[in-house]
């Protein structure tokens, strides 16, 4: 008699059992990707959470461990719900539990606040991986913060808004020395600066991407008003797009090669060795030919070089280094090719096979492609040459033959592409709309080195609009906004000079007259030959200055000295400021390094001597007797000058609105 009392209490728990797991898979809880353990949610809010559940039309509930409260809510017909949650003063760690039937518990979570961090390749610069940024291995050794958690998102585009999102390394993750190495180093020490000051956790949602314009992180409503974007959103927006830019592009190629002087004229035979360049420009390599050769100028230029070989090199394979070319490149040695490379940041290092090494010379052409902005065989960290078999090395620095294939201006506009992340609209439909329903603190943006030479729609409208949209976006019209004005970087300028990069600061300047917006000044941590400075620390720490001083009532100095106002005293111009701090200092021995420069009706600048008299500055020179306008740090690379006492520089400015120069 026992053994079938045990047999049935068997098979009942089993029953159970199955009767259990039958009901754990019918009612099955999904969360968006981004919330789950680990997390961060903002302080003092409601905040929203959502999901699916399979429980259709049943009740679902709700508890946060924090305060014991439970929230109910009822499964929808297509299986979505959401709550809004009640979030207390900081701390944690909490649990919140879901049951649906089936209880789903969310661990280690903290309440805090979590910003929104975005933009391009020095946002994204990781301090390990290729970023490499100053001192990153005792950087990462000592990244011990597990009250700083980090959300990365992986790089995705969509030609329309999605809430379908991914994340990597499974989640959110507290701070550690293995967790930190691939996340973006201005937003870790963004949050490090405010969490050591203040104690309160941070929580870093980390979206960005390397190059992209402005224009792909803002939604088709915001670009609405600037009519350049509304074809190229509706074309990207309907389902044939990419077969309609795949023949309106072909037929581009075919007018581009139609107007191409080299290759028409050589009959696509360019990189011969025989061709004659004796009628070709010299260009002194490196540099950009868009500085003196061609001003300007943007498209296809042809360069050409022979290089004597020493007797023991000949036919035997060997190293071409041409260091970086802005944008793409196609490089052929004695009319094999060796290698293609896309990219402006990307340094060239090709083999040449002993095969194409059949004499006593090299004919090295190169065929460069530059979209925007500079253009050329600009070296970067690399200097042009050649290695040989046993690792000697022939310069390639110097005189090159050069030549214009086509102008980009002579051209119809090149056709956008139907894929990848420079598109408007594209990122923020992947990479920013997933996440406006999850409530942030407010947003940090690095971005600008793509839109310095767009001829497109100005910066100065651009940003204030993508600060607008989120905003709206996130349904929260007083969210902070603070960004990085861009760093110093190219070569420096003896003589005032027009900058691109002087306009796009303007530009960023400018934005701060938006409320609850402020900026990062880092024009004097930049490095001239490195787009992607290594200085991390500063950028993070001045971004958290402001939040800290702004945000949670620390008396700080976060700013460095202001414009307020000026005026002309015959034949200087004063200057006063507000130093954002408790005075104004003025670096340099002479006072006159160029970071200053004045004016006339002329429009022509000169450098000028400059005079401290408290907060106020005296602007001159001899050669300008009747001044009209000062401009200070106006180049692409400029020494800053203008600082407080606590160190922090002041913008890059001027007192005209010239389109000039």
């Amino acid at each position: 008699m026992i053994k079938p009392k045990k047999y049935k209490r068997t098979l009942l728990a089993l029953l159970l059992s199955l009767a259990s797991g039958f009901s754990a898979l019918q009612a099955k809880v999904q969360l968006p990707a981004f919330i789950g353990d680990n997390m961060v949610l903002q302080q003092k809010e409601k905040v929203k959470i959502w999901g699916t559940s399979t429980a259709i039309g049943k009740e679902l509930s709700v508890n946060t461990s924090w305060n014991n409260k439970s929230y109910q809510v009822k499964v929808d017909q297509q299986g979505g719900w959401q709550v809004y949650l009640e979030t207390p003063k900081y701390g944690g760690p909490y649990q919140i539990t879901i049951n649906d039937g089936d209880q789903l518990i969310l661990n280690n979570i903290l309440i805090g606040e979590v910003w929104f961090c975005s933009g391009q390749s020095n946002m994204e610069m990781p301090l390990a991986g290729w970023g490499k940024i100053n001192n990153f291995e005792q950087e990462i050794k000592a990244a011990n913060f597990p009250n700083i958690r980090i959300l990365q998102i992986p790089k995705a585009t969509a030609n329309q808004p999605t809430t379908a999102v991914k994340v990597e390394s499974g989640g959110w993750n507290p701070v550690t020395p293995e967790s930190i190495p691939e996340f973006s180093a201005t937003a870790y020490f963004f949050a490090r600066e405010i969490y050591e000051k203040t104690g309160i956790p941070i929580g870093l949602i980390h979206s960005s991407w390397g190059g992209t314009i402005i224009e792909a992180w803002m939604s088709r409503e915001a670009l609405t008003p600037f009519s350049t974007y509304t074809a190229a959103i509706d074309k990207i927006q309907r389902p044939e797009a990419q077969e309609i830019y795949a023949k309106e592009l072909a037929e581009w190629n075919r007018v581009a090669e139609q107007q191409d002087q080299v290759k028409t004229a050589t009959e696509g035979e360019w990189f011969a060795p025989q061709l004659d360049k004796s009628s070709w420009s010299t260009i002194t390599i490196p540099s950009f030919f868009d500085k003196n050769l061609f001003p300007g100028m943007d498209g296809v230029v042809y360069f050409g070089k022979d290089v004597a070989l020493p007797a023991h090199w000949q036919g035997k394979p060997l190293k071409l280094i041409l260091g970086a070319i802005d944008d793409n490149d196609i490089t052929y040695v004695n009319g094999t090719e060796v290698g293609e490379t896309v990219g402006y940041d990307q340094i060239r290092k090709y083999t040449v096979p002993a095969a194409a090494n059949n004499g006593s010379q090299l004919h090295i052409a190169v065929r460069v492609f530059d979209g925007a902005g500079d253009g050329g065989i600009y070296g970067g960290t690399e200097q042009p040459r050649l290695e040989g078999p046993n690792g000697e090395q022939l310069s390639l620095v110097g005189n090159w033959k050069c030549k214009v294939g086509y102008d980009l201006a002579k051209l119809p506009t090149k056709p956008n592409a139907m894929e990848g992340p420079n598109r408007p609209t594209v990122l923020y439909n992947a990479m920013v709309k997933p996440f406006v329903d999850f409530k942030i603190k407010g947003a940090i943006w690095y971005q600008g080195e793509s839109n310095a030479d767009s001829k497109d729609v100005p910066y100065q409208q651009l940003l204030p609009a993508l600060i607008q949209d989120w905003r709206q976006q996130w349904n929260n019209d007083k969210m902070p906004f603070y960004f990085v004005q861009l760093a110093n970087f190219k070569a420096k300028s003896l003589t005032p000079q027009p900058s691109s990069w002087a306009r796009l600061r303007e530009a960023q300047r400018q934005t701060l007259k938006l409320p609850y917006t402020d900026m990062a000044v880092i024009a004097d941590i930049g490095d001239a030959a490195d787009i992607h400075p290594k200085n991390k620390q500063d950028v993070g720490r001045r971004l958290g200055w402001i939040a800290t001083a702004q945000l949670y009532g620390k008396k700080i100095p976060y700013s460095g000295p202001v414009l307020e106002h000026w005026t002309t005293k015959g034949t200087a111009m004063q200057l006063s400021f507000n130093p954002m701090g408790k005075k104004l200092v003025l670096k340099g021995a002479d006072k006159r390094n160029g970071s200053f420069t004045i004016a006339g009706a002329d429009q022509v600048f000169y450098s000028a001597e400059v005079k401290q008299v408290g907060n106020k500055l005296i602007v001159s020179t001899k050669e300008v007797p009747s001044p009209v306008a000062v401009r200070y740090g106006w180049a692409d690379n400029p020494d800053l000058t203008l600082y407080n006492e606590a160190g922090i520089p002041g913008s890059p400015f001027r007192t005209d609105d010239w389109t000039k120069n």
